[in-house]
């Protein structure tokens, strides 16, 4: 008891908090969906914080390009899958915490299992398709998912659909943004990010599931908070009640890995690249080029006899390519290539 209170001491000394929140806290049961630039702040300050248990989902591989913002990473665990090097840094960090690895991507197979037995979800990934995933995940099992967003200079955090003292959930994030998908805004590595805000947005992920955890009154639930770190100035837009009635879970976007392709004989797919012209003749690896833009207008051309493999730079594109080919044709076999082209040398 002397090593637990010597640790938390200075949040239990806060107003309001005290001893009863910090057990809460320890109580507590978080799952961490993407190990990246919100993700690790994120974790780091609920394990220090004492957080009971936390699960961490990812299923990709540290690389040089994420060392300037996700934070738990070196050098020296380029290669090595997020969720282990996180799992031994953050378990250092506080041993009390039991930290759960799930070292596999979220599906609509499996987005639900893993959600149902805990308390609330931070949503630290960077592409549409899974953010909408968890939304409807948390949806349905009536779950509290703190939102954060961040491009270039500009992010975002929310928690979503959680519960009101009149029975209604606060707005979700389909409420909020319904088309998202279908926007043509780059992720990280093609529009850029300053470091400092994954870190500021990943802290307020953290603060936020903390005063939910506690009980807090004064929550971001119903409200967006948005930060611009050029000018350094911040406001809250207060949002309506959820409206949105969600049913079943969207279809998850098949992949395919660059290994899985390489051993995949030509002649057996068809391949098309989805970036600009532009960056299709800077570097490629191979197949024709349809921008995406441009994509809607060739689809009655393509021939569904062969799987069709799609490609971009990060995967963000090629994936919004086989939402649409699926929408227009009763076609199973066509995929994202997991990633895309970036880091692979011309």
């Amino acid at each position: 008891m002397n090593d637990h209170f010597e640790r938390y001491h200075c949040q239990m000394a806060l107003p309001n908090f005290g001893e009863r929140a910090q057990q809460r806290l320890q109580k507590a049961h978080v799952l961490i969906v993407g190990m990246g630039g919100l993700g690790c702040p994120a974790a780091q300050y609920l394990v220090a914080a004492g957080i009971g248990a936390i699960g961490i989902v990812d299923d990709d591989l540290v690389s040089l390009s994420n060392l300037h913002r996700q934070i738990l990473f070196t050098p020296a665990d380029v290669g090595l899958p997020k969720v282990e090097v996180a799992l031994k840094r953050l378990q250092e960090q506080n041993p009390a915490t039991q930290i759960t690895p799930h070292k596999q991507r979220v599906t609509s197979s499996n987005a639900l299992d893993l959600i149902k037995n805990v308390d609330l979800v931070i949503d630290g990934t960077d592409n549409f398709e899974t953010k909408y995933l968890l939304n409807d995940a948390c949806v349905l099992l009536g779950k509290p998912l703190v939102y954060g967003a961040i491009y270039q200079y500009e992010g975002q955090v929310s928690i979503w659909n959680a519960p009101q003292p009149d029975g209604t959930f606060s707005a979700n994030y389909r409420d909020i943004f319904p088309d998202a998908e279908n926007a043509q805004i780059p992720n990280c590595a093609e529009g850029g990010v300053i470091p400092t805000l994954a870190g500021i947005v990943g802290c307020m992920q953290a603060n936020e599931t903390i005063k939910y955890l506690a009980k807090s009154t004064d929550l971001l639930a119903g409200k967006l908070w948005m930060m611009n770190m050029q000018d350094g100035k911040t406001q809250v837009i207060h949002l309506k009640k959820s409206t949105t009635k969600i049913t079943t879970l969207p279809e998850s976007v098949a992949t395919i890995t660059r290994d899985e392709l390489q051993h995949m004989e030509q002649g057996q797919y068809t391949l098309i690249d989805v970036r600009s012209r532009e960056e299709h003749q800077a570097f490629h690896i191979g197949g024709e080029n349809i921008p995406l833009d441009e994509l809607n207008h060739y689809l009655d051309t393509l021939s569904l006899a062969k799987p069709i493999i799609f490609y971009c730079a990060s995967g963000k594109r090629s994936a919004q390519a086989v939402r649409l080919i699926k929408s227009r044709f009763k076609v199973k076999a066509a995929f994202s290539l997991k990633g895309g082209v970036q880091g692979i040398k011309s």
